[in-house]
């Protein structure tokens, strides 16, 4: 039976409790919110009204900011909701070759929505409701990838939900794919294929019953020969599926043991945004992030934290939106100061299962 369980997240600079969604699921409060009183800007340094008066993007990356209060609704689309009244401004591009693109709205200051069209008003992207977190906002939108064609004129409509509008920020670049590559003594994850109606019962950790964690109980010494380095590395897989129209993202939890008092480093480099967290070890409901950081491609990052001889640690990786532009990516994770159960070579290693269960 899947549990709904809400994460509570302890930020380890402010020291503060904020509440926040870390599950599978995307549970968002059902939007409620009036019609806004369209408050005209003092000054404008931004997007046009429409798209005869657009602000031109000459090229990327690109970055600007402003307010949608006190324009017109010119447009709307649905992604996924409907009949907002939102004033909207409008930026233009013209490629000039074959590109993809990202529009990301991250730090505005409202309930945001964008799109893009072309130069025959046909959508070519929509985003809603991309964040939802402390970092970029709640219910800021952003496009992760839209595919433009060279010498065409594109229209990007920066827009709102039920009548909101407010200051944005948008930030325009040219997508690039990224590769993470394991090394080839990494064991592997071991994650199922996440294909829609994926039912995810492998290291899903506190939102599964029973508990499903993943043990991190090897070691990657080089030689096999005592003293150990207490050092293990593994290749992940996480990413994004649907059930039932509703979008889910893979979570893995790993629980591993301390090796010795001190230090326990916990570092992960991922092909698309993640967060990487320690969790308060046995607690489900609600479970704790006592600590996190943000990991990227070709920006690894790195949780250090004390630990005691014999303790055991909860540790999450996991999308930090809750869709993506593909169902799965990879992601290179290490753990130094482990405790592991014997010098196995990696290559007689073989994950036929969730290494532990908790209840």
């Amino acid at each position: 039976m899947r549990k709904t369980i809400m994460v509570f997240l302890i930020m380890a600079v402010a020291c503060t409790a904020i509440a926040q969604d870390f599950s599978n699921s995307k549970i968002l409060p059902v939007k409620n919110k009036p019609v806004v009183t369209y408050i005209p800007p003092a000054e404008v340094k931004q997007g046009g009204d429409t798209i005869l008066d657009a602000t031109v993007i000459a090229g990327l990356p690109y970055s600007n900011a402003g307010t949608t209060c006190g324009y017109f609704d010119d447009y709307d689309e649905v992604c996924p909701n409907s009949d907002s009244t939102s004033p909207d401004v409008v930026y233009t591009f013209v490629p000039g070759s074959d590109m993809v693109i990202t529009v990301d709205l991250c730090d505005s200051g409202y309930d945001t929505k964008t799109y893009i069209y072309d130069a025959a008003m046909s959508l070519v992207g929509c985003n809603d409701d991309f964040y939802f977190d402390p970092i970029c906002g709640e219910w800021t939108s952003k496009i992760e990838s839209a595919a433009l064609l060279a010498g065409g004129t594109y229209y990007i409509v920066i827009d709102g939900y039920g009548g909101e509008c407010g200051d944005y920020v948008l930030n325009v670049t040219e997508f690039e794919e990224c590769v993470v590559d394991c090394p080839a003594d990494a064991v592997a994850e071991g994650e199922p294929p996440l294909i829609d109606g994926y039912i995810d019962v492998w290291n899903d950790g506190c939102f599964n019953d029973p508990l499903a964690f993943q043990s991190i109980d090897w070691t990657n010494d080089e030689d096999g020969i005592p003293p150990y380095d207490g050092s293990a590395w593994l290749c992940g897989v996480s990413g994004w599926y649907s059930v039932d129209g509703s979008p889910f993202r893979d979570t893995d939890w790993f629980s591993a043991i301390a090796l010795e008092t001190g230090m326990m480093d916990f570092t992960v480099e991922s092909e698309y945004t993640c967060y990487i967290m320690k969790m308060a070890t046995g607690v489900c409901d609600p479970a704790v992030a006592e600590h996190f950081v943000i990991a990227n491609c070709g920006m690894p990052a790195t949780l250090s934290f004390p630990v005691t001889a014999g303790e055991e640690i909860w540790l999450w990786v996991g999308p930090s939106t809750f869709s993506g532009p593909v169902n799965e990516f990879t992601y290179f994770a290490t753990l130094t100061n482990n405790y592991f159960d014997a010098p196995v070579p990696i290559e007689e290693k073989n994950w036929g299962g969730v290494k532990a269960l908790y209840r």
